[in-house]
């Protein structure tokens, strides 16, 4: 497959036409590998209907966040019929969030046996997992039933170099890099940041497209020829640093909030809101939960508990200005 991936997101938030035409430009441009979810509201059903007639030349990948057999198994087939097609390449767990959730996941009659059934009878050809807590990711490769890991990885994140990585490769599994652009935190620099993370170590780069530039600019991206130069180096250092004290990895140290909000939620709702656009998407989750930004009680907690110190509260007054 190609090392830059067509992270499925954004085209949410663009017509079927539209969608159609960012589609076919990345397979003109040689990008293979097509990811999506169950909870990308309408990204599957654009997707198989822009990909008909081209089902050989592509890996579809997608996922789930059903964590029991029944459930899983239901959703496969749902994805089947909206990729308008009998196989899916890579079928992944989606975001286990708990050391319960993935229990539940590995037990008998949880998700993975669903997986592992659709994998034998053609329905499914790999089976992954995803996520954002790197511990949880690495224990789960321990178990030697996946084939590949997603996960958060970009300049401005990359601690799996240390774990999650190490992991994978022991268990023979891929490693896809999502958010590659720290959720658009480096849109600035997308060729750097692209690149960056393949020389890291991770084998493909999912990046996120909703136009024809940002396809044509992510593929040469991977076409590219050797380790990124000291002038690229640097500019991606420094725009790295602006970031440092308020870039949320998800990593959930934060958590609980004695007020009950889930801050982590929040700021990814944020960030999706303001660097990809996708506004209304991200109205709907915020509508969605009981505690908001406005919420936030400033006692601090959070912030004493935050590996990188971010001023929390902080960011959640900002938020809450920005989210309207």
């Amino acid at each position: 497959m190609s090392v830059i991936g067509f992270g499925g997101i954004p085209i949410q938030g663009v017509d079927a036409g539209e969608a159609g035409r960012v589609v076919r430009a990345a397979l003109e441009e040689g990008i293979t590998l097509f990811d999506s979810a169950r909870v990308y509201t309408d990204s599957e059903e654009k997707l198989g209907r822009a990909l008909q007639g081209r089902r050989r030349e592509v890996v579809l990948a997608t996922k789930s966040m059903a964590r029991d057999r029944a459930g899983m198994a239901r959703e496969i087939e749902t994805s089947l019929a909206a990729l308008r097609t009998d196989c899916i390449d890579l079928y992944q767990v989606h975001n286990p969030g708990s050391e319960e959730q993935l229990t539940q996941v590995l037990a008998p009659g949880g998700a993975l046996e669903a997986l592992e059934a659709a994998r034998a009878q053609g329905k499914v050809r790999f089976v992954g997992l995803t996520g954002h807590s790197r511990p949880l990711l690495a224990r789960a490769l321990g178990c030697g039933r996946f084939d590949t890991v997603q996960l958060p990885f970009s300049p401005l994140e990359s601690e799996a170099c240390g774990d999650v990585l190490p992991a994978a490769r022991a268990a023979g599994a891929g490693v896809l890099a999502m958010k590659p652009l720290g959720g658009g935190a480096l849109g600035k620099l997308p060729r750097a940041a692209l690149r960056r993370g393949l020389e890291l170590g991770v084998d493909v780069v999912l990046a996120g497209m909703d136009g024809v530039e940002q396809v044509r600019e992510n593929a040469a991206a991977g076409r590219a020829e050797g380790p990124l130069g000291a002038a690229e180096l640097e500019a991606l250092e420094a725009e790295c640093a602006r970031w440092a004290g308020e870039f949320c990895r998800r990593c959930g140290y934060c958590k609980p909030c004695p007020n009950g909000l889930d801050i982590p939620f929040l700021l990814l709702i944020e960030a999706y809101y303001t660097r990809y656009e996708l506004e209304d998407w991200a109205r709907a989750r915020l509508a969605a939960l009981s505690k908001r930004f406005t919420d936030c009680q400033a006692c601090g907690q959070c912030t004493e508990r935050c590996p990188y110190s971010l001023p929390v509260p902080e960011l959640m007054a900002r938020a809450a200005e920005r989210v309207r």
